[in-house]
């Protein structure tokens, strides 16, 4: 497992839905994706919603939402992605501090083969960390940013 936090100076309603924003004002935060959008015709995210994410690295991988309870949490699966992953999940958490939201991002994996797992869960640890940690940072960009923030508004007006 790799988690990483963060404080930010907006409410946990704004932390969440920075989290959720999509397109330009998605892309100009998340250091981790190119590309990302939903699948089966949804429009928004929920429980059950699938997406298909391309990385800036170029994985290609399948993801479902397995909670979506605005402002607190949101939980994610992996259904297909990077082969050498048996098992990839995150868990995002929004909670009221003084001055703002803590943010915990939780990740847990398992790699495959069995033959390689405790080396290639070792490096897959460090990777996952630095990468966690550049992406938490980028949120934490997003949530000073006028024009992610008004998205996020407009996503958290939604969930009221």
């Amino acid at each position: 497992m790799v988690e990483s936090t963060v404080v930010v100076p907006v409410s946990p309603e704004i932390a969440f839905a920075v989290s959720q924003t999509t397109g330009a004002a998605r892309m100009s935060w998340d250091t981790f994706i190119r590309e990302q959008y939903y699948l089966d015709g949804a429009e928004r995210p929920a429980k059950g919603v699938r997406t298909r994410t391309v990385s800036r690295r170029g994985a290609h991988m399948t993801s479902e939402y397995v909670s979506f309870s605005p402002p607190t949490n949101v939980g994610m699966k992996i259904l297909d992605g990077p082969w050498f992953f048996e098992r990839l999940g995150g868990g995002w958490r929004f909670t009221a501090v003084e001055g703002g939201t803590l943010a915990v991002w939780r990740y847990n994996f398992r790699c495959r083969p069995a033959i390689i797992r405790w080396p290639a869960e070792r490096i897959g640890v460090w990777l996952t960390q630095r990468d966690i940690d550049r992406r938490i940072a980028g949120f934490a960009r997003g949530c000073l940013d006028p024009a992610v923030l008004a998205s996020a508004r407009l996503l958290a007006a939604e969930w009221d």
